[in-house]
């Protein structure tokens, strides 16, 4: 076991030796046992993602984030249907796609966790210029990140101030790494 950097700076363990070669036989395995080839591959029965819902600790820090630094345009703000008090409310991620987000007062919510069944960060597809020009604002507001530093030149990642991972992702929907998937 080997030791590196997680994006939020602490030392995490890396799997290495037998271990590490143990996983990539099973990765292959699952891949040549579940993955179709895409002409063969049937059709998905969902037409996408409506909206993806998140926790926030704080809802006019949340909007200033995703509308105001991202340029994401909030498109709702409603009181949860299922939590008195609480908001709901939804940002435009393109392509006719949401993004929500609920706070619940009251709630001792602990800090955003990475852990099994966590968001480990969520991809956006921009534009080479809308790539651009949120490094530039990241870089004028001080916001840590990760990215063409490490080798990949497409994306950077940082946190929302919730502590979810987001990356901006400069590839087209249905790619990765220039590998069309869809």
């Amino acid at each position: 076991m080997t030791s590196a950097r997680a994006k939020n700076g602490d030392t995490v363990p890396e799997p290495s030796g037998d271990e590490l070669a143990a996983i990539r036989r099973t990765r292959e395995e699952l891949r040549n046992k579940y993955l179709v080839d895409k002409q063969a591959r049937p059709a998905s029965t969902a037409r996408g993602i409506h909206h993806a819902a998140f926790v926030c600790k704080d809802v006019e820090e949340t909007i200033r984030f995703y509308q105001g630094f991202l340029g994401f345009p909030l498109v709702e703000l409603v009181e949860n249907r299922d939590y008195t008090g609480s908001s709901h409310f939804f940002f435009d991620l393109g392509n006719r796609t949401l993004l929500g987000f609920f706070d619940f007062p009251g709630h001792g919510h602990e800090p955003y966790k990475e852990t099994i069944g966590a968001l480990q960060h969520m991809a956006i597809s921009v534009t080479s210029e809308q790539f651009e020009r949120a490094k530039s604002k990241l870089d004028e507001a001080g916001v840590d990140y990760l990215g063409p530093d490490r080798g990949v030149e497409d994306s950077v990642y940082f946190r929302d101030p919730n502590g979810m991972g987001i990356e901006l992702y400069r590839e087209e929907l249905g790619k990765f790494e220039g590998s069309e998937l869809l």
